[in-house]
């Protein structure tokens, strides 16, 4: 079996942390908010983050960048939150869990129409292992279903799953660090809920020493620091990669409740959990290669030079090898790095076909060509 590039892990771990911290959102919400503001839950979790971002950084949005970060805003947090919430409120957890585990699938086709990466059959199978561990996890024999909680759970997902893809489609401009990035979305999609919230649910409550608490806990770190970690991991990593790890937010949850709460875990959810942890690892497991192996000193040269956004045509980086004295050259369109605008670089191949490929010249002289299928699953050379 085939492992991840190993500068591919650390990330993973790390954009992890998002989705497993987001899974302490229900024991927090149930146990230190207000009762029955979902609507209030969600605003404050976003909109004091993204404006105290956007202070400190001085940075705003320009041109065509004040509508897409209200759209990204709005997608993976407004219009998500308060469809989530009444999906919540209308099914049981584990149904609305279950429809949420569909976002890995739903991301893998956003992908393929808007981003042109090709549908992989292991990660269509590892989609529906997921969606069926989830369930196993999470269903209850009694659950019922409301068509109007269904409704907006698909649409809540598919909302969230179309903002990852527009994110890695749309990287940050230039001058705008992702700390800025992540502060216009976290302020869109608290702007798109406030009124919501006041419409809907009216005045917020008398507050306890409990209740900033909670709110604090879901503003800083469940949110501003778990959307930046997020948003780290949608421009280095392949955007259906990083949908699978949405997988650990059910899984953390499930697990709370036997830790903090004394739930019991049957053997059926013990199975579900298992399945879903593997459709998640299995996800990130690059694809086998049709060529020849791309040697992996020249991988995590790469891994390590290419830095999010970089533009032109070609990267270049010093040798660190001992026995070299000048730099190696590799054309960008072999590794599938995007043109400003997200469109690849690609070339024509035999008989037509599309084809990726190294070429690396060195002082040591020559050329060296070889054959790149599947290495669009290393995620910073992307």
């Amino acid at each position: 079996m085939k492992t991840a590039p190993t500068g591919t892990w650390p990330l993973i771990l790390v954009t992890s942390l998002g989705p497993i911290s987001w899974g302490t959102t229900y024991l927090v919400a149930t146990e230190w908010l207000p009762p029955g503001r979902p609507l209030l839950d969600a605003a404050v979790r976003a909109l004091p983050a993204g404006l105290l971002i956007v202070a400190a950084t001085r940075t705003l949005p320009r041109g065509s960048w004040w509508w897409r970060a209200a759209l990204l805003g709005t997608l993976n947090i407004g219009l998500f939150f308060a469809l989530l919430f009444v999906a919540a409120y209308r099914l049981p957890g584990g149904v609305a869990a279950t429809l949420g585990a569909v976002q890995p699938l739903l991301v893998t086709g956003f992908a393929a129409l808007l981003l042109g990466e090709r549908v992989r059959a292991r990660l269509l199978v590892s989609g529906l292992l997921g969606v069926v561990g989830v369930g196993l996890l999470v269903l209850r024999a009694t659950a019922t279903l409301d068509t109007l909680g269904v409704v907006a759970g698909l649409i809540g997902t598919a909302s969230m799953g179309l903002g990852v893809v527009l994110a890695k489609k749309w990287p940050r401009p230039q001058g705008a660090s992702l700390l800025a990035f992540s502060g216009w979305m976290l302020a869109g999609g608290g702007l798109f809920l406030l009124p919501l919230a006041a419409l809907l649910e009216g005045p917020p409550p008398a507050l306890s020493a409990t209740n900033l608490g909670g709110f604090a806990y879901l503003a800083v770190v469940n949110t501003g620091v778990a959307y930046l970690l997020w948003l780290r991991g949608i421009e280095r990593l392949p955007a259906p990669k990083v949908a699978f790890l949405s997988l650990l937010s059910p899984i953390v949850a499930t697990l709370l409740g036997w830790l903090v709460v004394n739930e019991r875990l049957s053997f059926l959810q013990l199975v579900g959990l298992l399945l879903a942890l593997g459709s998640l690892v299995a996800a990130q497991l690059p694809a086998r290669s049709r060529g020849s192996a791309v040697p992996q000193e020249l991988v995590d040269e790469l891994v390590e030079a290419h830095q999010p956004g970089a533009g032109g045509d070609r990267l270049l980086r010093p040798s660190q090898r001992g026995d070299q004295s000048g730099p190696d050259r590799v054309q960008a369109p072999a590794f599938g790095i995007r043109q400003r605008d997200g469109s690849p670089l690609s070339f024509p191949g035999r008989d037509g076909e599309q084809e990726q490929r190294v070429l690396a010249t060195s002082a040591g002289g020559g050329n060296q060509s070889q054959r790149l299928d599947g290495l669009d699953e290393c995620p910073a050379v992307r």
